[in-house]
């Protein structure tokens, strides 16, 4: 008998969404699944995870769409190219998802694409409506829409309670990119 397939959300205000989503695919692969992620607002900043990524090729895909982070980190694209970023990631993983070739479709940072506002909560709820019965789904990012939640199989909320960064340690290349 298959497995149904779940639709998880690691979301919150603490670190470890995104690491969390990367390990349950890590632990996908080693059990011959296949997987896909898709990041939706990191832009091409070399993350110690694509590198790693690149590894398990072909059976862990990474296509990143978004342009860089929305608004914070010296950003100076217009909205309108975060936005046509988004919507991109968006049909993408609409046909990863039912390319029946991925038995885990991860899609990173999509929550906060929909509490930026570069997508909508529908849009999402389409895409999880149309998921197929025996695929994976996980969305990662801060603010996981409450409407979403009845949807979904499975949501950790990540707590911070406490970081380097309160301290003036900056990002730990290995640990934290």
């Amino acid at each position: 008998m298959k497995a149904k397939g779940l639709v998880i959300a690691f979301t919150g205000e603490g670190k470890g969404k995104t690491s969390a989503a990367l390990g349950v695919g890590l632990r996908a692969v080693g059990q011959g699944m296949k997987v896909v992620m898709i990041q939706f607002i990191k832009g091409e900043f070399p993350y110690g995870e694509a590198n790693s990524i690149t590894r398990l090729s072909p059976d862990f895909e990474l296509i990143r769409t978004g342009r860089g982070y929305y608004q914070i980190r010296g950003d100076t694209l217009p909205p309108s190219e975060h936005k046509e970023a988004a919507e991109k990631g968006l049909r993408i993983a609409r046909e990863k998802m039912l390319s029946q070739r991925y038995q885990l479709v991860i899609l990173d940072e999509i929550n906060l694409a929909v509490s930026l506002g570069l997508l909508s909560s529908d849009e999402v709820l389409e895409l999880i409506k149309e998921k197929p019965e025996d695929v994976h789904l996980i969305l990662t990012g801060r603010g996981f829409p409450e409407e979403l939640a009845e949807y979904a199989d499975l949501i950790t909320e990540m707590k911070e309670v406490k970081h380097p960064y309160s301290k003036g340690i900056p990002a730990i290349r290995g640990i934290d990119f």
